[in-house]
């Protein structure tokens, strides 16, 4: 588990892609980061997974997992922005895979995430991760804020409250983390898959000592996730206060299939094709009624 030596091999080249220029590996460091876990119903969760080779991860239990993952990007090959990613944890194959096994023999089920959605803070960072890696990318007002007891982060779009999380900083972050992960993401009606490989020490809480308060609001693209009956308790939550990871050098995508043609094409190459390098961010959040919102 780690950086394959190819990456290795090739750190200090450089790379121009869709007129982005890159110093290889693509590459995040220093950066503080939070996660929390809640339970879903994982038949309900289903509906949000494209095609059908993907399949919710299951629980002991058979409840499924709702993951929140907020990174404030303090320096990366692209500039300094947050990233505020909603997922759903599955695996990846022509059939379900068995409850839990997919958490130990992650290579074997395909195990990762899929990007239900993924706002951030620039538009250079849309343009990137969205016209390379087909991530869900679009940019939000967002904020990621850090005191003694909390750890948080704000998503607003439009003028409209979307999400917050909340999470209870642990004591002591001193669990040494070193993991690969897969992202997969729809997008061009494709199934895209990227690699990355985070590292950092991380303070951990789980079940009973896990404390997270979430709240979801109106906005169209966020409100539906209400269907999936989230617990309102994290069975995980984690705070890293300086993580650092490297995205691999390639993807894998796949043809989406479906029982009946589809009859709408979702988004596509037309929704980057105009994007500039811009690294401005929008004006943080600033609506504070969000309390009728929590989960």
């Amino acid at each position: 588990m780690g950086v394959s030596k190819r990456i290795k091999r090739y750190t200090g080249r450089h790379a121009l892609v869709d007129n982005i220029p890159y110093v290889m590996p693509i590459h995040s460091k220093d950066s503080p980061a939070l996660f929390a876990g809640f339970q879903i119903n994982a038949e309900k969760a289903e509906k949000f997974l494209p095609g059908n080779e993907l399949h919710p991860f299951r629980l002991w239990n058979g409840k499924g997992i709702l993951l929140i993952a907020v990174i404030d990007y303090l320096e990366t090959s692209i500039g300094k922005y947050i990233e505020f990613s909603i997922g759903i944890a599955c695996t990846h194959g022509h059939k379900s895979a068995p409850r839990m096994l997919p958490g130990l023999f992650m290579g074997h089920y395909g195990t990762g995430q899929f990007v239900v959605d993924l706002p951030v803070s620039t538009e250079i960072s849309v343009k990137g991760g969205k016209g390379i890696w087909g991530m869900p990318k679009h940019q939000a007002n967002l904020d990621f804020q850090i005191n003694d007891e909390v750890v948080s982060s704000q998503y607003e779009k439009d003028g409209q409250f979307a999400m917050r999380i909340e999470i209870d900083r642990p004591k002591k972050s001193w669990i040494p983390l070193n993991v690969n992960a897969v992202n997969y993401c729809q997008f061009r009606n494709m199934l895209m898959a990227s690699h990355i490989n985070f590292k950092g020490k991380a303070g951990l809480n789980l079940f009973g000592k896990a404390s997270a308060r979430l709240y979801i609001g109106d906005h169209p693209k966020t409100a539906p996730l209400r269907e999936l009956d989230i617990d309102e308790n994290a069975f995980l939550t984690m705070f890293i206060p300086e993580s650092n990871g490297i995205l691999d050098d390639y993807f894998e995508s796949w043809f989406l299939t479906y029982d009946e043609a589809p009859d709408a094409m979702p988004e596509g190459l037309e929704s980057v094709i105009d994007l500039d390098l811009n690294e401005e961010w929008p004006e943080p959040p600033s609506i504070s009624d969000y309390d009728q919102f929590k989960v």
